[in-house]
């Protein structure tokens, strides 16, 4: 049977994948001790790691935003966002958070409020508490976790032309060994992630799904038999979505969801306690800002009482947001090419935040409100139980039943959403991200999902997934430090590329032919006249600069292109890229007050046509229609110049390199 699977990712995936679900299925008890155990010291002794390491990747992202490097674009000079801004937005938020809202939305405030650590200290209100660390959980930090991870896949993929791997954000620092073990380890460690959270959060949204059906008493019980249709119908429709691509399965689902999801908060906000929810968001926010930094830092190490809750939540939660950041961002780079760095992190850090931070508050603080005023405590005694809390919830609103369907509906999507984009990803992982992969092996990624939840469900073995899931944070934690230490010295290096100045040795234009430049500075040319240059004197300024190469032994060839006109002369190389000086025929519109301007020659056509420079390399040209033909070959030869002076360069090699970027594909 015909595969791209790569077998230096796949095969050792599959026995590690294969491994620690058996032994989460048949020694549930056992594994989960032991992995509890992993966990809980990595949590106590080296929770410092998260701390410091999310901090970094926050203060990176928001100095990179701000900084010179935020214009540079993920892709080629010239790329265009492949996906409009409402439908990235909305893939983006279904991969990046999904049934975590809704399973989380309900249940975190009202831990929090609930929590006896914090109703026992006279100097914390519980429930503007509970609001500051929900916002804290969900909002900024977590999505700079995706966002420098899908930023550096990002960058490399469509800037350097490396594979969509998380390999290649290690380019700069490992070259060519991304290619052997080292790159294999880092595909491999990705994919387990992958699966193994991908597989414990739909186990989490199937029990849901399972106890909303019960609650409406569409299913009698929460027997496994009931799991297994839901999981087999979910998991069907995942595959078909993700066989269907992007641009169809997970596009529309994604839209439809996040239009769902907002019909939802918008009847809790109107039905509920409007003007409290409305007042609660906006101390709420004003007191996340407020306490930014000192959230950020703090370790809790002066609040023994409070450490075991800071271990349950905040370092669960980064390392959470850690083992899922491969899955996410693979998912977001693949959807985020032709944006700029600065728009990349603006929208994936800013965007999904403020959703989080109205969804959480309408949801936690109407839970708290009904908590206190109306259900008499009733939702705090629910605290442990969140797979029916939310339902529990929506007891209190008018029209319970169709919000349950609503909410069970929601879930069944971000399931979907959540199961197809991880099959997608899991497929271009382990296929070192082939161009053209059977839809066979979709199929038996999503088969693979869906039965290993389903066995881990059964034998109880979740938490222990859950713990294996958290355990792998610690050793990407590290890594995604050194994507940081790869994207500063990529992006250095890019800058100067495309800002290198003429060296020293080039000749500027001389007075010689100052009447004819000033003629042509005062007037406009129409298309016919742009043409005519092209065809006239950039056509024989190049075949007699191809001529004299052909003296000094290298070949130069003449590239001639019709609609829209363009001629170009190109020099191929084996081992790195062809250098390409090209010119075509551009137009721009001229403003009304200079065709009325009586201090410039008349002028009578919309748009002025020009003559205008191209490189191979799609740095910004410019209208040569002032030079002569002795002056075009000086200009060619002056980037030519530049060309082999770069090329000499070994740290340039990522940009030049033909061979490696071959061997990337």
């Amino acid at each position: 049977m015909n595969h791209t699977f790569s077998k230096g990712v796949t095969i050792p995936s599959l026995i590690f994948i294969l491994g620690v679900c058996l032994l989460a299925a048949t020694f549930p008890s056992a594994t989960e001790d032991v992995l509890n155990s992993i966990k809980n010291f990595i949590f106590i002794n080296l929770n410092w790691v998260y701390i410091w390491v999310v901090t970094i990747i926050v203060l990176f992202l928001i100095y990179l935003m701000f900084s010179k490097f935020g214009k540079i674009r993920l892709g080629r000079n010239d790329s265009k966002p492949e996906y409009s801004f409402f439908s990235w937005i909305s893939m983006l938020f279904a991969a990046g958070m999904g049934i975590g809202l809704m399973y989380f939305s309900v249940a975190e405030p009202i831990q929090h409020y609930s929590n006896e650590i914090f109703k026992g200290n006279p100097d914390i209100n519980s429930a503007k508490n509970a609001q500051l660390y929900t916002f804290f959980h969900w909002g900024i930090h977590a999505w700079a976790i995706y966002a420098i991870v899908g930023l550096s896949l990002a960058y490399f993929s469509y800037r350097y032309k490396l594979p969509l791997s998380l390999r290649s954000c290690l380019y700069p620092l490992l070259k060519e060994k991304i290619n052997g073990k080292w790159g294999n380890a880092i595909d491999v460690f990705a994919l387990c992630s992958t699966f193994f959270g991908i597989t414990t959060t739909l186990g989490f949204g199937v029990v849901q799904i399972n106890s909303g059906l019960n609650i409406l008493n569409l299913l009698q019980g929460n027997s496994f038999i009931y799991q297994i249709i839901i999981v087999a119908v979910l998991v069907s429709i995942s595959i078909f979505s993700a066989a269907s691509g992007l641009d169809k399965g997970v596009r529309i689902l994604s839209n439809v969801n996040i239009l769902a999801a907002i019909f939802l908060m918008l009847f809790i906000l109107f039905a509920g306690p409007t003007v409290f929810i409305i007042g609660s968001f906006t101390e709420g926010v004003g007191n996340y800002f407020s306490n930014f930094f000192n959230l950020t830092f703090s370790t809790h190490v002066y609040e023994e009482n409070t450490l075991p809750w800071f271990y349950k939540w905040t370092i669960l939660y980064w390392a959470w947001w850690i083992s899922w950041s491969p899955y996410v961002g693979l998912f977001i780079a693949k959807i985020s090419k032709g944006r700029t760095i600065r728009e990349f992190i603006a929208a994936v850090l800013i965007l999904p935040t403020a959703f989080n931070f109205i969804w959480m508050s309408v949801f936690g603080n109407s839970a708290i409100w009904f908590d206190q005023y109306k259900a008499g405590g009733a939702l705090s005694k629910l605290a442990d139980n969140p797979d029916v809390l939310m339902f529990r919830f929506l007891d209190n609103f008018p029209l319970a039943g169709f919000a349950s369907l609503l909410v069970i509906l929601i879930i069944i999507i971000f399931f979907v959403t959540s199961a197809d984009s991880g099959i997608y990803v899991m497929n271009g992982i382990s296929t070192r991200n082939a161009k053209a992969s059977p839809k066979w092996q979709s199929v038996a990624w999503g088969i693979l999902l869906g039965a290993l939840a389903l066995i881990i469900l059964k034998a109880g073995g979740l938490n222990a997934l859950q713990s294996m899931t958290l355990i792998t944070a610690l050793p990407f934690s590290i890594i995604i430090l050194f994507f940081i230490v790869s994207l500063v010295k990529a992006l250095i290096i890019d800058m100067e590329y495309y800002e290198r100045e003429f060296s020293a040795v080039t000749v500027p234009w001389s007075g010689e032919f100052w009447k004819e430049r000033l003629r042509g500075i005062v007037s406009f040319s129409d298309k016919a006249n742009a043409e005519k240059f092209i065809k006239t004197t950039v056509k024989a300024a190049f075949e007699e600069l191809s001529e004299e190469f052909k003296q000094n032994n290298i070949e130069a060839h003449i590239n001639h292109f019709e609609n829209p006109l363009r001629i170009e002369i190109e020099i191929h190389y084996d081992v790195v890229n062809n250098f390409i000086y090209g010119v075509q025929v551009q137009s721009r519109a001229v403003s009304d007050y200079l065709v009325t301007e009586e201090n410039l020659p008349d002028y009578e056509p919309s748009n002025n046509f020009y003559p205008e420079s191209y490189f191979g390399d799609a740095r910004e040209g410019y209208d040569v229609r002032l030079f002569t033909k002795n002056e075009l070959i000086s200009d060619v030869l002056k980037h030519f110049e530049r060309f082999m002076e770069i090329i000499s360069e070994h740290r340039n090699s990522m940009f030049i390199s033909i061979n490696a970027n071959q061997k990337m594909e």
